[in-house]
């Protein structure tokens, strides 16, 4: 009994499950406050979130001593602090901003005109408009535009803290129109993007790890009073390690409608924030204010596998092996097999091309093989549709 005891104990520190969530245990974390006193280069505290005032930050950081301390103040607020800060006057010259803002909306209409464009994970369709990798498609607009934006000392000081040297930098554009609604309460990239059944397959340590391999931020292009619902953000949340799992439940987002908190921003802020916060766009109740914020989604340098690997035509190779072998291969066997082969995981992909239709994240190609195995394509059939996965994924 004692051996069965320990397992289950271990069984339930690993395996995090939804049913296990608990309310009290996450507002014991989530109601802390934030003490200004523990953060000596902010420059306030509001609603528990931290305010810094971009060109004290850059006066602190002129001597390699003063840069390591605003790194490691700023590397606490995303972990064990309120998990968001806000810079303020990050882009003093605001113009930069505006010519990015121009070449946003040229690239808005053009999706208007073509009905092209993607939705959004968090938001009702029509909601707002959307550009996906608004990354690549600044820089080969207006590469010198692109410079002067992404050169910017806070961006790359946030983005530092949290994710040390050799970070990769992606942004999606949003812009939400009067009218348009809030998102639903959620947590951001990796496991923030995947359901409960999947999210409970990961061990408790990658619930702990998929917060340190990303960083999310907002450059606002417009100013955002409080009407134009920016982000609702709950401080503390990104604490609570089941927290990708209590977010698909009513009472966690009932305590989430009750209790975020809202800052208003002006043109050349910028936020950053763990993605593991609870966190959503605001309703915009203006009646001519459209919102716009370039939302920036650092990642870690160790994102990636050590080897390139052509996957594509390894599928293409092992699928008429996998149908002749149906029957002597046992379905785990053969869901192995595929899983040693394929890429299983939905991203980095091209949203434009390849939208999450019916869920939060695009089809795999692991999940392409299962397929054309369960429906018995032919090897032409599936191949061609391997070819045309892997075009929707290019830029």
């Amino acid at each position: 009994m004692k051996t069965d005891n320990q397992q289950k104990l271990r069984a339930d520190r690993v395996w995090l499950s939804e049913d296990a969530c608990d309310l009290d245990e996450f507002r014991a974390l989530a109601e802390k406050t934030t003490a200004l006193a523990d953060y000596p280069a902010a420059s306030a505290v509001e609603k528990n979130v931290l305010i810094y005032d971009s060109r004290k930050v850059m006066t602190a950081v002129a001597t390699p001593e003063g840069r390591r301390a605003v790194l490691a103040e700023i590397c606490d607020a995303f972990g064990e602090g309120p998990g968001v800060v806000v810079f303020k006057r990050a882009y003093a010259d605001t113009g930069i901003v505006d010519r990015a803002s121009s070449i946003f909306d040229a690239i808005i209409e053009e999706q208007h005109r073509t009905s092209t464009g993607g939705g959004d994970h968090f938001a009702k369709p029509g909601a707002n408009d959307r550009i996906w990798n608004s990354l690549e498609k600044h820089c080969l607009a207006d590469p010198a535009n692109f410079a002067e934006y992404y050169g910017n000392a806070i961006v790359a000081l946030a983005s530092e803290a949290w994710l040390g040297p050799s970070y990769q930098m992606t942004a999606q554009v949003n812009r939400v129109n009067p009218g348009g609604s809030a998102q639903s309460a959620h947590r951001d990239y990796h496991l923030g993007f995947q359901s409960s059944k999947v999210i409970e397959q990961f061990p408790a340590h990658v619930h702990r790890l998929s917060p340190v391999l990303t960083l999310q931020g907002a450059v606002a292009h417009c100013d955002m009073p409080l009407e134009s619902g920016p982000t609702l953000f709950l401080p503390h949340s990104q604490t609570y390690v089941p927290g990708y799992l209590a977010l698909k439940r009513q009472e966690f987002r009932d305590y989430f409608e009750t209790n975020h908190v809202q800052l208003p921003l002006e043109k050349g802020d910028v936020v950053f924030f763990n993605p593991a916060l609870f966190h959503a766009a605001g309703t915009n109740r203006s009646a001519d204010i459209k919102r716009v914020a370039n939302l920036l989604q650092v990642s870690s340098a160790f994102g990636r596998a050590m080897e390139t690997v052509h996957r594509e035509r390894m599928s293409a190779r092992l699928f008429p092996a996998l149908k002749t072998l149906q029957g002597r291969l046992s379905p785990d066997e053969i869901a192995n097999a595929v899983a040693a082969c394929a890429e299983g995981y939905s991203f980095p992909t091209n949203l434009d091309r390849d939208p999450p239709l019916g869920g939060l994240a695009p089809k795999t190609q692991a999940q392409l093989i299962h397929e054309a195995l369960r429906e018995g394509w032919s090897d032409e059939a599936f191949t061609t549709a391997l070819a045309e996965q892997a075009g929707k994924k290019l830029s």
